[in-house]
């Protein structure tokens, strides 16, 4: 079979193998789409987000396992390397700067990783504190960042509670009013998010950038009121 060339089947080739995580095959497609004309944006929205979000959509039924998880995001990574300058080198603005975390006590990222890889395409700034992240360092880190939007993520009903912990920090801390906060994770929900305080939440990826689109707007527009 010969190589992809038009930009279709650029795309086509991106989806599948960002799908099995191919990282070299991957690599090597994002440098020959932009070698032929073609934008980071549409690599980005029309193949490499929508490949992860099939992965997320086989490892929900059960199709694929951590492992598949893994070597997909780390696939996409490898192409995000190669767009995040050119992204921000259109020119334009940051949406905002979100500082993101797993909770103390939990070490899962995926579904975190998949929500920063998202953000980055949407044009936020995202600084990731990593997993098992204390309040303290996420006080430390809202103090030297000064980011619009923090997110705490949760995979186990048992680390949830530390949601509560991190408002109460940043509320001791007196920057509880100074930072928009975002909840997520595959056991949270809507009514627990409101029950802890947050500002925010969202059940998937796609929705988080758009929430936190929705509340840096809301809180903007308040500002210059």
């Amino acid at each position: 079979m010969s190589d992809p060339s038009t930009p279709q089947e650029i795309l086509r080739a991106l989806y599948d193998e960002t799908l099995v995580g191919n990282a070299p095959r991957v690599l090597e497609l994002t440098r020959t789409g932009l070698d032929s004309g073609m934008t980071p944006e549409s690599m980005l929205f029309e193949a490499l987000i929508p490949s992860l979000e099939e992965v997320g959509a086989r490892f929900e039924r059960g199709d694929f396992f951590v492992p598949e998880m893994l070597i997909a995001g780390r696939a996409m990574s490898g192409a995000l390397d190669v767009l995040r300058p050119l992204l921000a080198d259109t020119g334009a603005d940051s949406v905002g700067t979100f500082l993101m975390g797993t909770v103390k006590g939990d070490v899962h990222d995926i579904g975190k990783n998949l929500v920063n890889i998202m953000l980055e395409g949407a044009g936020f700034h995202v600084i990731d504190l990593g997993v098992q992240v204390a309040p303290e360092k996420f006080v430390a880190a809202i103090e030297e960042h000064r980011p619009d939007v923090v997110g705490f993520s949760a995979f186990l009903t048992t680390t949830m509670p530390m949601f509560k912990a991190n408002i109460n920090a940043l509320t001791k801390a007196g920057l509880r009013d100074q930072v928009i906060v975002m909840v997520g994770g595959a056991p949270v929900t809507q009514e627990y998010a409101d029950a802890v305080g947050a500002d925010g939440y969202a059940a998937d990826a796609s929705a988080a950038v758009k929430r936190a689109k929705e509340l840096i707007q809301r809180r903007r527009s308040a500002m210059t009121v």
